[in-house]
């Protein structure tokens, strides 16, 4: 593939474009760590060869009445898109997630290619870089295959191989990886069935709004963001198999039961409480090579806040998504999309907003790479993300596992009564909640199949 001077973009790309507003920027934001420092020159280099390997970072967006192009920026430097900062002392978590919520505030400059990079050299021993991209230009797979290309599966000296290659491995360690509630196959067969879409927009237009809780509220466009200590994925595959469950449902659940706690310590009643959460659909085709772009559709989940018990909580979580199994909800949604950008801006706002309002928080769940991969060299140690809330809703909630582990990640606007830090703080103690409930219950059954009959 190579650069063209202009491009039209899709429409469903154009929708997303469009999307931005003063308290919701359609801005991805990543962070990765290393175990071991990362230098500048290496780093900036990584980014030259193997990121700008693909032509449309050297593009960006421009509106017109009929939708929007894809343009080359003659003027493209890359020195106003990568970055090196230092955080203050003692450079470490809290730092980090202080930075990573100030650029998740602040806008990217929509005259040059909407992306940018900052390299932190020093955090905890090793290194850390952000990396911000409007939703326009991928979604979480796309970027994922970004990703990949610009790593190895093993400590190499210098970054040798070029960006063609580099796609090419990155494309390979994916390996099926990514994981969602409908096949991808699936969801093609479904896509041309449209008469059955409209029929499942008139449903979700007609589900009545989430209810008022501290995760919905005006929104100020600055943002908090936090994550959690990861747990091993390997726990959570073994109480899912205990429990005739998906891993998915094991992390929504755990997910809920910390969003239900921190509403509890700030004495919201959750009593029966069960909030919506719009969570993204792969629909490429199975054998599909990710391409840039948005090709994916959301379905509506509900969260079980106010379940105390972590086994009921899980079951309800798995009967929720059981019954989602064969849902048009992602088709549908993304055929929404697609008509949004097809037609004037003004129509855009008002069906984004409504269709926000039936949910409180986008949450994303991608199954990575389950080898360490490398980056210039060193390890990479941690993975977080998060992707842009549409419309009015103001929280979002990442999953990502990588090599052996599940980390999550929490972003919310600051109007909101969310602690970020409070939330993920809970991701661990629910999950070992869980899995002890899951063992009790596992011995008592093996001491109950002991016992002597009489």
């Amino acid at each position: 593939m190579t650069a063209t001077s202009h491009e039209r973009m899709s429409s469903v790309d154009t929708a997303w474009l469009r999307m931005d507003t003063p308290g919701n920027a359609m801005v991805i934001v990543g962070v990765m760590a290393t175990a071991t420092p990362l230098r500048w020159g290496r780093f900036r280099r990584l980014l030259a060869s193997r990121f700008l390997g693909f032509p449309r970072f050297r593009q960006r967006p421009v509106q017109d009445a009929l939708g929007a192009s894809w343009v080359e920026d003659k003027r493209f430097d890359l020195d106003a898109h990568v970055k090196r900062v230092a955080l203050p002392e003692p450079a470490g978590r809290t730092e980090l997630e202080a930075l990573a919520a100030d650029l998740a505030s602040t806008p990217l400059d929509s005259n040059r290619p909407m992306w940018q990079a900052h390299l932190v050299e020093r955090y905890l021993g090793g290194s850390a870089w952000i990396l911000r991209i409007h939703h326009c230009y991928a979604d979480g797979v796309a970027m994922m295959k970004v990703l990949l290309s610009m790593t190895e599966h093993e400590a190499v000296p210098a970054p040798t191989h070029g960006a063609r290659r580099g796609a090419a491995e990155g494309a390979r360690l994916i390996d099926g990886g990514f994981q969602y509630l409908l096949r991808p196959e699936q969801a093609v067969s479904y896509a041309l069935q449209a008469g059955a879409m409209v029929g499942e927009l008139a449903r979700v237009l007609a589900l009545p709004d989430d209810p008022e809780t501290p995760l919905r509220g005006s929104l100020s466009g600055l943002k908090r963001v936090a994550w959690a200590g990861p747990i091993p994925l390997h726990e959570v595959k073994a109480v899912g198999k205990a429990l005739d469950c998906t891993v998915n449902d094991v992390l929504m659940s755990t997910v809920a039961g910390a969003l239900g706690g921190h509403l509890r310590e700030h004495e919201f009643d959750v009593t029966d409480l069960a909030v919506r959460a719009a969570v993204p659909v792969n629909l490429r085709g199975a054998d599909e090579t990710p391409a840039l772009g948005n090709r994916f559709g959301l379905v509506f989940v509900d969260l079980p806040l106010g379940i105390r018990s972590p086994l009921q909580r899980v079951y309800a979580v798995h009967d929720t998504m059981q019954a989602l199994k064969s849902s048009m909800q992602p088709p549908m949604t993304l055929m929404v999309l697609g008509l949004m950008g097809l037609l004037p801006a003004a129509v855009q706002s008002p069906a984004i907003e409504a269709l926000s309002r039936k949910g409180s928080l986008v949450a994303s769940n991608v199954a990575g790479p389950q080898v360490p991969l490398f980056m210039c060299g060193q390890r990479i140690s941690e993975m977080y993300f998060w992707v842009p809330q549409s419309g009015t809703m103001g929280v979002g909630i990442s999953i990502l596992s990588y090599a052996g582990q599940v980390f999550f990640g929490l972003i919310a606007d600051r109007s909101l009564n969310v602690e970020p830090r409070s939330v993920m703080d809970r991701i661990g103690p629910e999950f070992e909640r869980l899995l002890l409930a899951v063992t009790v219950g596992a011995l008592a059954a093996k001491e109950w199949q002991r016992r002597p009959s009489v």
